[in-house]
């Protein structure tokens, strides 16, 4: 249902080099980008996530109360990308484990301070 989701930087470069080791954890990669922003997925078909300089020129923000969760492939893959987040300075916001029966997951803030999770449900 989601097609893209968009996270505002102030730094696209830096943002760029925190998510494309993400994404190669992910065995994601750029699927597409200009001076603006830059997208990665699966494939240029599949949900993209998107990292954006704000239109108006105004400083990108965090969102209070927003979360961008991506979907693991296994618990291995949500220790994997947590892991690598806080090598390349992310924030721990919650580590991986348990949050119920079926679901894993791990909760970590970008360099810009942007919350995201990564979670394998059974």
């Amino acid at each position: 249902m989601i097609g893209y989701v968009c996270i505002g930087t102030n730094d696209l470069k830096r943002s760029a080099r925190f998510y494309d080791e993400l994404a190669g954890v992910m065995g994601a990669k750029r699927q597409g980008e200009t001076e603006r922003y830059i997208g990665w997925g699966s494939s240029p078909s599949d949900s993209l996530l998107l990292m954006i300089k704000p239109l108006d020129g105004k400083p990108a923000t965090v969102g209070n109360g927003s979360m961008v969760s991506l979907l693991a492939t296994s618990k291995a893959q949500v220790d994997a990308v947590y892991k690598k987040a806080l090598e390349l300075g992310g924030k721990d916001e919650g580590p991986p484990g348990a949050r119920s029966e079926d679901f894993y997951a791990a909760y970590f803030r970008d360099p810009e301070g942007n919350k995201l999770a990564i979670y394998y449900s059974s």
